[in-house]
């Protein structure tokens, strides 16, 4: 089965979901509310995890998304076995930072993957802002130090129940002391799954939410991935709150629900996001 080289529309979806858009040009450079107001909207790759992280680039462009976070083990791209993360070979990475510079997409967060000196030196090289991870509490104290020579972020994710980081008062113990790069990575659907909601985490968590994996699910407890604003999330309460709190970062599109309407309802979340932050910036 073939692809068609070309304009960007001739990069013909052959293989739906998992398709490659060959020839994706960078996106276009119009102002954005979300951007007016301090917040940026990525795409983590996982969304993205039958494909290369080429191609995941190329999904972000397609969708007028400007910013990715990156997963490690990802392959690179189409036709070769390298993988995305530290240890990879210096050309390699030369040519993923080329794919993002022609692509128009910056990378800002790595993960959720490892927090030791190595990924931080990756990090550091690829000009990732913030890494998401899952280490033990009482290394916390210790990684605000790397985190302080190397100018980069820590976002403790969580993920569901029983988990290290469910419960938002994990993270305020663990990060208890610790600098402002410091703090949560926000996964609005895993706390769903946990039955917490996420606008009490997030007021819980004021002054230490880092980045987030925004999502939205049908029913607390349980449910199935939703676009944004029509589940039980309640996400533009989220989005006013954090604006309240003067949050100026990330939040990731993390879309698990892997079936023929996907990139229709990103392109829904990615709508309700600017329009909830076009209102939120006439405030």
């Amino acid at each position: 089965m073939k692809v068609i080289i070309g304009s960007v529309m001739a990069a013909a979806l052959l293989l739906g979901e998992a398709a490659w858009i060959a020839s994706a040009a960078p996106a276009e450079r119009k102002p954005l509310a979300s951007e007016q107001i301090g917040f940026r909207l990525a795409m983590q790759c996982w969304t993205c995890n039958n494909m290369t992280t080429f191609e995941a680039i190329d999904r972000c462009v397609s969708l007028g998304i400007r910013y990715v976070e990156l997963f490690p083990g990802q392959k690179m791209k189409p036709g070769a076995d390298v993988k995305v993360g530290p240890g990879m070979p210096a050309d390699a990475m030369a040519e993923l930072k080329k794919k993002l510079a022609d692509s128009g997409v910056k990378v800002v967060c790595f993960g959720v993957g490892g927090c030791g000196r190595g990924d931080f030196e990756f990090a550091k090289q690829m000009g990732i802002e913030t890494l998401v991870c899952e280490p033990g509490p009482g290394d916390v104290a210790k990684i605000d130090k790397l985190c302080e020579e190397f100018g980069i972020g820590l976002a403790l994710h969580n993920h569901p129940k029983p988990s290290t980081y469910w419960d938002p008062e994990t993270v305020l113990k663990a990060t208890q002391g610790c600098g402002p790069r410091v703090g949560a990575c926000a996964d609005t659907g895993h706390w769903i799954r946990s039955g917490i909601v996420p606008l009490e985490a997030v007021r819980k968590l004021k002054g230490r939410v880092v980045s987030l994996h925004l999502k939205d699910r049908d029913a607390m407890g349980s449910g199935n991935e939703v676009p944004w604003g029509t589940g039980a999330g309640d996400l533009k309460a989220v989005l006013v709150e954090l604006k309240q709190q003067g949050f100026k970062g990330v939040f990731s599109i993390e879309y698990e629900k892997w079936d023929g309407e996907q990139t229709e309802n990103i392109r829904k979340c990615v709508a309700f996001f600017e329009k909830t932050c076009a209102e939120l910036a006439g405030k």
